[in-house]
């Protein structure tokens, strides 16, 4: 992936193979450099650059890098690491510089150190999934902020509501606000799916707070407590407590008065919070009041539900009709290929329901990454009134959708076989800031294309 993202410059005499070579046996510092002539093998500065990198040829600096038990050295050229780096030319040039032959460096991973120099020696950036992150603090705590753009830039490629928590935290501490906007953007629209990921309980507690208090977050409050719940247990064990229902509660803090427990319907209160233990007597007697009686009591919980984000529509057709032999279904595949300019999420199709009147159709829903790949799938029931209306249906997540890739778009219907169908349909969609093209798609094979047919709405969040 890193590869893909960020190529590496081809050298253009040396062959590919030679220099792979030299810079593998750099990486395991096992290097050699064979024959005394080697500067003549390779023509350009970069070139021979490369070859310097770890490796103990002319090393004026050593570097032990990593925590106790972890550590690696690392040989250095105090020229090229100041060259490259405005910290490393202060220590080895400035003023408060000090003469030292080895540099302890214990908070940097070995292998984001030798990334970061590989950056300085050899103009390469070279970014994995494992690594990343250690390798933007290295960037950052050397100030080389070539490097720190790539590190967020594979970031924001590879965030998705699996990491969107964990990197949301690691971008406020890295101070990179258009990261933590990104990062806001996944968690609001993928809220369930991302306080249910395993690393919503890594996280401090104070980007905890900062989720729990978000009037966007679109996620059921029940599935909010029982995320609040999963991230205490976590902490128990971090502070070497017992995970028990009152540590759980000592650890949250005030951050349980962040909950909207009061906004949960009176089921999932009754059935749920009220007999978890997690409130105390007096807590749950007040909530039962608040509920039901005239007179409320004060809480110190939130009350208001959160506002959540508002849906927005994508509408393809510019008109629709229906005929006596049109649109029937038996069981075929309706389906439309799209890609957008900016991220979206897709939360659900809007469809066309019956043109004799009320009816109910089961919709088998489904959306796949160039065809191939299944994003999301679902089966649902919805009403047809009889109208030229479009129905919504959804799947059980938003779906995440990349800029500049298409995407497959499918139904298949089961109901009342005339239904109404779209016309006079459009390329290319402007919807606020976001922009639909549309093609036909080879899956379908119930007539729906670009011109006509079904699917007339993407139901989006941006």
């Amino acid at each position: 992936m890193a590869a893909e993202l960020f190529p590496a410059k081809k050298l253009a005499t040396v062959t590919p193979t030679a220099v792979q070579q030299y810079q593998q046996q750099n990486v395991r510092n096992n290097n050699t450099i064979q024959g005394c002539n080697w500067q003549g093998l390779y023509p350009t500065i970069r070139e021979r650059n490369s070859v310097m990198f770890n490796n103990e040829l002319m090393a004026d600096i050593h570097f032990v890098v990593g925590p106790p038990g972890g550590t690696q050295r690392v040989p250095g050229h105090k020229y090229v690491l100041a060259v490259g780096s405005s910290v490393f030319h202060a220590m080895f040039y400035g003023e408060l510089a000090e003469d030292k032959e080895e540099i302890r460096i214990p908070d940097v991973e070995p292998a984001s150190f030798l990334a970061m120099l590989k950056y300085i020696y050899c103009d390469e950036i070279d970014l994995c999934a494992d690594t990343v992150l250690a390798t933007l603090y290295a960037a950052k705590k050397y100030i080389v902020p070539h490097l720190a753009r790539a590190c967020v830039n594979f970031l924001e490629t590879s965030l998705s509501a699996r990491n969107a928590c964990v990197l949301l935290s690691q971008s406020c501490l890295f101070e990179e606000p258009d990261l933590t906007q990104r990062c806001w953007e996944v968690i609001d629209a993928q809220a369930e799916l991302a306080l249910r990921s395993e690393g919503f309980c890594d996280i401090d507690a104070q980007t905890l707070e900062s989720i729990l208090r978000r009037e966007t977050l679109n996620a059921k409050e029940m599935v909010v407590l029982e995320a609040a719940l999963s991230w205490a247990e976590a902490e128990c064990h971090r502070q070497e407590l017992q995970p028990s229902i009152e540590n759980k509660r000592l650890v949250l803090g005030k951050n349980i008065y962040l909950i909207r427990i009061p906004a949960m319907a009176l089921d999932d209160f009754a059935n749920g919070v009220a007999q978890s233990g997690v409130l105390t007597l007096n807590e749950t007697n007040d909530i039962f009041l608040w509920y039901t009686a005239a007179k409320k009591p004060e809480l110190k919980f939130v009350c208001k539900p959160r506002k959540g984000l508002t849906p927005q529509r994508c509408h393809r057709f510019q008109s629709c009709a229906y005929r006596s032999n049109q649109w029937r279904y038996r069981g075929r595949c309706d389906s439309i290929q799209f890609a957008v300019d900016k991220r979206v999420f897709i939360a659900g199709f809007g469809l066309y329901g019956s043109s004799c009147g009320s009816a109910e159709y089961q919709a088998k829903i489904e959306l796949k990454r160039q065809g191939s790949v299944t994003l999301g799938v679902a089966i649902i029931k919805y009403f047809s009134d009889g109208s030229s209306n479009t129905f919504p249906v959804f799947f059980e997540y938003p779906v995440q959708i990349e800029p500049d890739t298409f995407y497959t778009a499918s139904v298949v219907l089961d109901g009342n076989e005339l239904s109404y169908f779209g016309q006079e349909g459009m390329t290319e969609v402007q919807c606020g800031k976001v922009t639909f093209q549309f093609q036909c798609s080879s899956d379908s094979t119930n007539g729906t294309g670009v011109q006509g047919g079904q699917i007339p709405e993407l139901i989006f969040y941006a």
